[in-house]
Order: C-alpha cells, then sequence, then structure tokens
C-alpha cells in the first residue's frame, strides 16, 4: 500500500519483494523474478532496486544481459566483476560500477571474501536508445566528496566527474549526520526518488527508516533530515 505525506510517497521497506536463497537473501523494490507486483513495476526510466547480501565465497554465475544500465553501490563487503568486455575488477564500500549492457554483454558478480557477507544494491535503468556499445566505468569517492552530504555519482553527461549513463537521470549518494539535512529541487516534468539504505530520515510529516523510499512527481524543493546517520541514493529522472 502507497503511504501519501503532504508531497512525498513513501515505499515501505517491508511491502518489498523478497527472496532467500541461501547465498543471497534480496529485497525488491519493483517487480523482479518471481515477485510480481502490478503496482510496482518502476518508476519513470528506474526499473529495478534491489537490495542484495551475498555470503562469502557465493555470487551471481556468468549470465547475459541486453538494453539495460545496470550498476551497483557496494555498501559493505567487496564485490568482484568480470565480464565479457574484458573487465575484471573488485569494489569496496562506497564505490559504483556502472554496466550498459546494450547490444549483449556476460557477466558475473561474486563475494570474494571468505569471512565476511557482501551487502550492495544492485540497480537497472532502462536507456535512452537501443542497440548501445556495451561499456563499463566506475565511480570512486575523492576525498573531498567523502565528506560531502551529497555528491552526483551517475549522470548523462558525466559532469563534476560522475559516472555517465545512457539516460536523463541524475544520481546522488547522500550521507548525513543526525541533525543534518540535505534538499533537491525537482522541476517540471520531473520526479524523485529516495532510497534510504542505512539510518533514519524525516521528510515532510514522514519518517523513512532503512529500506524504505519516497518519490514524487511534484515540482519543488524536498528536504530530508537525519535523526540518526544516514546513507541514501537520491533519482532525479526525466
Amino acid at each position: 500500500m502507497k503511504q501519501k505525506s503532504s508531497k512525498l510517497t513513501i515505499r515501505r521497506s517491508s511491502e518489498r519483494g523478497h527472496a532467500n536463497h541461501g547465498w543471497l537473501d534480496s529485497y525488491h523494490t519493483f517487480s523482479f523474478a518471481d515477485y510480481h507486483d502490478p503496482a510496482h513495476m518502476g518508476f519513470r526510466s528506474l526499473r529495478v532496486i534491489n537490495q542484495d547480501i551475498v555470503v562469502q565465497g557465493a555470487g551471481f554465475p556468468t549470465h547475459p544481459h541486453r538494453e539495460m544500465e545496470i550498476f551497483s553501490y557496494v555498501v559493505s563487503g567487496a564485490i568482484a566483476h568480470k565480464d565479457s568486455m574484458g573487465n575484471g575488477r573488485e569494489l569496496k564500500p562506497g564505490q559504483i560500477q556502472l554496466m550498459s549492457a546494450g547490444t549483449g554483454v556476460t557477466h558475473s558478480e561474486f563475494n570474494p571474501s571468505r569471512t565476511e557477507p557482501l551487502h550492495l544494491l544492485q540497480i537497472w535503468i532502462l536507456p535512452n536508445a537501443n542497440r548501445l556499445q556495451p561499456s563499463y566505468t566506475e565511480w570512486h569517492p575523492s576525498a573531498v566528496s567523502e565528506s560531502e552530504s551529497k555528491v552526483l555519482v551517475i549522470s548523462p553527461d558525466g559532469r563534476e566527474d560522475s559516472a555517465t549513463i545512457h539516460q536523463d537521470v541524475n544520481v546522488y549518494r547522500v550521507r548525513l549526520k543526525p541533525g543534518e539535512s540535505v534538499s533537491h529541487d525537482i522541476a517540471n516534468s520531473r520526479g524523485l526518488w529516495l532510497q534510504l539504505i542505512k539510518g533514519q530520515l524525516t521528510a515532510d510529516d514522514a519518517t523513512l527508516l532503512p529500506g524504505d523510499a519516497a518519490s514524487s512527481e511534484t515540482p519543488g524543493t524536498f528536504v530530508f533530515t537525519a535523526t540518526e546517520d544516514a546513507e541514501a541514493l537520491l533519482f532525479d529522472l526525466a
């Protein structure tokens, strides 16, 4: 059930789809795999937000993708990526990998640790065109951005050292200490989606807990205030 604040629609963590495969514990914000909810098929070009816990030494074996922009945000642990473009990388917390599947790629994602689980968000965004040339890129925080409350991490033009995506969407990483706030302006014809990963935020008359999301397609300024150390991803979508 969608819960409304004055300008925001709240998607509660407890309402998400859930699948526990033993090696993988996954929560689905939108319909995915065996979880199907016609009311939650995506938001504008945002198609998948999966919050995954992968046990040590396990992962996703080589599998194909086409016509999708796919990025992973590492919350804790590490992810080892290999793909048919020749990339072999290991990413740490706060880092992002972005793959444009385009005409087709295969890849695998594993937790290389023998002792620690991997916690990540896997996100799919529909591209603005089909039959793109497959590509891979990363975003790593700088010493300056590590201390900033709101950092642009993905954009269509790669500005501010962000990773480049083939869609009119800007993605921000939000980190706040208790009492700190961050604001974001949504223009006419655009939409906002905020996915809370850790901590607690307030916005309008709503309180967001880990796994909750807030969305709006109403133009205006939105303010999010932390009541605990908080980490989130904020999407500004055409």
